[in-house]
This record gives structure tokens, C-alpha cells and sequence, in this order.
């Protein structure tokens, strides 16, 4: 409901009632006292154990560059540059396209909490894609000494690209599969032919009666089928 700034040592409302509250504490000299006296007390003599308290939670942003696609047009694309788990809360995220700062066609999230004391924020830029030109995200922070740079890269992402590759293993090795069984079953099938070209079929109705003459050593082995 109100804010007290130290360095102007005024009260600031944000209700109508603490705006009246705030007329009143700012007109009585015992309450700037009182401020001055806890200003020391919290702020300045603690500044050294504040300052290793910020210095220990300060943590460089996380960069991710991807691509999100448009499906009302073809020929533009989108480019989200994303800033993850870092601490100060305060950040620039800037666009270049061959290294010039782009202004236009760009967006921003707001700086949001994380939830576990860390940040993150978000910026899109839409862009039609042309041939050799490099577009980056510059991000700076706190943390970092200088400018992070992050180069968008139009190949696919490495997970990706092993997905790919053991699919397409994945295929290599099942027509192979399928290859060596026609083989063998091709190799099979004429070896039965063979055998079975080797050997007359007979009915067993055609078969010679008893005491018929015994099978020349000449005559071709015979394969009775009965059909029952």
C-alpha cells in the first residue's frame, strides 16, 4: 500500500487511504528519524553481508534458440530466443541480423519468476529467411562479463539428427532382414523343385497289381499319393 524511498525520504500511496497516510508521515520530522535510524541499522552497517548474500544467488542466464513456425504464412518464420535460471533480475535481450540491431518485427515476455528464486524471460522476432544472413541473440546480464551470443543455426538440432540416423539405420538393417529371407527362401524352393523332379507322382489306382514284375533297376523311383 506504500513505499518509503531512503534516498528522498519520502512516503509514496498507492490507495487513496495510504496516500493520506503517507501526507502525514512525510510532514512529521520523528518519523524521518526514525527511517534514518533503520536505514543504518538494516541497509548500512549490513552492506558488506548483503553484498556476499547477492553475490552468492547471482547466476548467468541458460540461452535457447529455436525456431517456431507459422502456419497462416509460409514465408515467414518466427525466432524465440529464451533466457533461463538467472538471477539478478534485470536483463537486455537484443536481436542482430549480419550484426545490426533489429528494432522492428521484435517482441517480449515479461521477466518471469521461476518459482525457485531464478528468472526467465522471452523474445520473438519474425523474419522471412535469406540466404547467408546471420541473425543472433545478444543477451547481457549481470553475471556475465561480457555480451552472450547465441547464433541461430537453421540445420537440425543434434537430438534430432540422431533420431534420424537411427531411423534410417533402423530401415537398413530391416530390409536387409528382408533380404537375406527372400534369398534363403528362393535358394529353399528351388531345391525342392529339384527334388521333386526327380521323382514320379503316381495315383494309387495306377499302381501294378500283386505279382506283377518287380521295377527295372531303370524305371524312376515311384511316390505314392493316396488321397483319403
Amino acid at each position: 500500500m506504500m513505499q518509503y524511498n531512503s534516498t528522498t525520504g519520502n512516503w509514496t500511496g498507492f490507495t487513496a487511504d495510504s496516500i493520506e497516510e503517507a501526507k502525514h508521515k512525510n510532514s512529521d520530522p520523528h518519523d524521518a528519524i526514525q527511517r534514518a535510524l533503520e536505514k543504518n541499522i538494516l541497509c548500512t552497517n549490513n552492506v558488506d553481508f548483503v553484498h556476499h548474500i547477492d553475490s552468492a544467488v547471482i547466476s548467468g542466464p541458460k540461452i535457447k534458440l529455436n525456431s517456431v513456425k507459422q502456419p497462416s504464412d509460409k514465408h515467414h518464420s518466427m525466432l524465440v530466443c529464451s533466457a533461463y535460471d538467472f538471477y539478478p533480475k534485470q536483463i537486455r535481450l537484443t536481436w542482430l541480423r549480419d550484426g545490426q540491431e533489429v528494432t522492428s518485427a521484435v517482441s517480449f515476455s515479461e521477466v518471469m519468476p521461476d518459482g525457485d528464486f531464478y528468472y526467465q524471460i522471452h523474445s520473438y522476432l519474425e523474419y522471412t529467411p535469406t540466404r547467408g544472413e546471420k541473425i543472433t541473440c545478444m543477451v547481457e546480464h549481470f553475471s556475465l562479463s561480457e555480451p552472450m551470443l547465441q547464433v541461430w543455426d537453421p540445420s537440425l538440432p543434434a537430438s534430432q539428427q540422431i533420431q534420424i540416423i537411427l531411423g534410417v539405420c533402423g530401415l537398413m538393417l530391416g530390409f536387409a532382414f528382408i533380404t537375406s529371407g527372400f534369398i534363403y527362401y528362393k535358394k529353399k524352393f528351388a531345391a525342392y523343385i529339384t527334388f521333386c523332379q526327380e521323382r514320379v507322382l503316381i495315383d494309387v489306382a495306377d499302381l501294378p497289381e500283386a505279382g506283377a514284375s518287380q521295377q527295372s533297376e531303370h524305371t524312376p523311383e515311384l511316390l505314392v499319393s493316396m488321397t483319403i
